[in-house]
């Protein structure tokens, strides 16, 4: 455990550096039609979208496997600059994109740094805490890096306004970043032991994972070009669907093995044993996929039922991203109490019920509507944030001390993984199911009578009509995984607490 108060501005500052990535992960939800139209792509075009979220997302999981290890061995101080130097590079990028693949490559950059940034700062949190204090630390830094998805959408539509439009926000990130990474410089020379690891058992010099890094890029890259639909009002899946999944699931393999021959061969089996492990990797996994699908439709709900703006749609998603740190609070209070199973499950569950809910709203939607059931949206966040800190510290309790950036790193990642899979999911199940309703509804039919004034007006209501139900669905889809992810949690972290052992190096 560190003592002092250079580890602590350490932990300050590395928090100021996730929440910034937080909020231009976030602001971008607002801000996605506005960059689609900068760089030439219409924004009716969803599938233009999908790799500029997913992109994010991608360099975000990548990062972890790659630059983890130079945090357990090398210092948080050195993990935390290289991260934020990733990130100012990929921002510039992005502000500059001026093609649909360029505003791609910078936002992998961009993810590439924020995802670095978590191992170490979870790590510091470990590392400043003992065993059974940690869920308090655990959900306050949580709870942080949350308040930059309840700030974020916000922040993007004001941002948005701004004298270069949408790349304002971008520009922004390179003088806020700076004062993080002079505050780390500033802290580091303030004491001799400033980018020291924690006092942990020496390890090797550090040598960055690019294999394992590789293989999980490709997978995901496969998964995403696999639930790719080039002809969504055919199939939800394009010609080339199963060959890719099925590669990407033995590349997934690949990974898992190779990650195991990085370990003596006692410690890798121990983990591959561990259920507790399996288990909150697959709560997480599932919980992440459920909240892309709250990140993306109910802003999209918003524009095309509600005919809302950009700042519009981000206040109303505020509504449900608020509830998630004050979930994650709870539910880090709750852990160092020993309810972190029902924190982690309840909460869950209280999740699933939201979705079960905001699936039987009725048309017609109205502001009206949406404001009498923000009860719904904010226990939704509420429920979510909540297994948070608990899922993070059941790996930090498991982890030995030159490992904790790699274990700590293991529930954002999965939970991002989630998120890749249930934005690229929700992309190719949410075209074809709203062609497929379209379809069944003859909105081409009802809208080939009548003057052209009426014929506009009755296809733009028949179209309301199919998005509404294929919102319905996949909100019920959500419902059906948080439940899911919720009966893993209770599960994990009920066996947990009479079984901790810390898997030795």
């Amino acid at each position: 455990m560190i003592v002092g108060s250079a580890p602590r501005r350490q932990l300050a500052l590395a928090a100021a550096g996730l929440l910034l990535a937080a909020l231009d992960a976030y602001a971008v939800v607002t801000l996605l039609p506005q960059m689609l139209s900068g760089v030439g792509v219409s924004v009716d075009n969803l599938q233009a979208a999908s790799p500029v979220v997913s992109g994010f997302l991608g360099g975000y999981v990548v990062a972890m496997p790659l630059l983890s290890t130079l945090s357990d061995q090398r210092g948080r101080g050195q993990a935390l600059s290289l991260a934020l130097v990733l990130f100012v590079a990929g921002s510039s990028v992005t502000a500059l994109a001026p093609s649909l693949p360029w505003l791609v490559a910078g936002r992998v950059a961009q993810g590439l740094g924020g995802g670095a940034l978590v191992p170490p700062t979870m790590a510091l949190a470990a590392d400043l805490f003992p065993r059974g204090e940690r869920g308090t630390a655990v959900g306050a830094v949580s709870a942080l890096q949350e308040a930059g998805s309840v700030l974020g959408p916000v922040y993007g539509a004001l941002v948005g306004l701004g004298p270069a439009g949408w790349r304002t926000l971008f520009w922004l990130n390179l003088p806020l970043t700076a004062l993080v990474l002079l505050g780390l410089g500033m802290n580091a020379r303030s004491s001799a032991d400033g980018l020291a690891t924690t006092g942990a058992v020496p390890a090797p010099p550090a040598r960055a994972n690019w294999t394992g890094a590789g293989l999980l890029g490709a997978t995901l890259a496969l998964v995403v070009f696999g639930l790719y639909p080039n002809d969504p009002a055919r199939s939800a899946l394009n010609p080339w669907s199963w060959a890719l999944l099925a590669a990407a699931l033995g590349l997934a393999l690949t990974f898992v093995a190779h990650q195991s021959r990085l370990l003596n061969p006692l410690r890798a089996t121990r983990i591959r044993r561990d259920r507790v492990l399996g288990g909150a990797a697959a709560a997480n996994l599932l919980s992440g996929a459920a909240l892309m699908v709250a990140l993306v439709d109910i802003p999209l709900l918003a524009r095309g039922a509600l005919g809302l703006g950009s700042l519009a749609s981000g206040l109303l998603l505020m509504r449900l991203l608020a509830g998630i740190p004050l979930g994650a609070l709870a539910g880090g209070v709750m852990d160092r109490r020993s309810w972190g199973a029902a924190a982690a499950g309840g909460g869950l569950c209280l999740a699933a019920l939201a979705f079960a809910a905001m699936s039987t709203w009725t048309r017609p939607l109205n502001l009206a509507l949406i404001s009498a059931t923000s009860a719904e949206l904010l226990l939704c966040g509420v429920g979510m944030g909540g297994a948070l800190a608990p899922l993070t510290t059941v790996m930090l309790d498991r982890a030995p001390d030159s490992r904790r950036s790699l274990f700590g790193s293991v529930t954002v990642l999965t939970r991002t993984l989630g998120m890749i899979i249930g934005v690229s999911g929700l992309t190719a199940f949410g075209l074809f199911r709203f062609g497929q309703i379209m379809a069944r509804q003859g909105c081409a039919t009802q809208a080939a009578t009548g003057s052209l004034s009426a014929r506009i007006t009755a296809y733009e209501d028949c179209a309301r009509g199919a998005l509404f139900q294929e919102y319905q669905e996949l909100f019920r889809i959500a419902a059906v995984l948080l439940v899911l992810a919720a009966g893993l949690a209770l599960a994990t972290l009920w066996a947990a607490r009479s079984n901790q052992p810390v898997i030795q190096v």
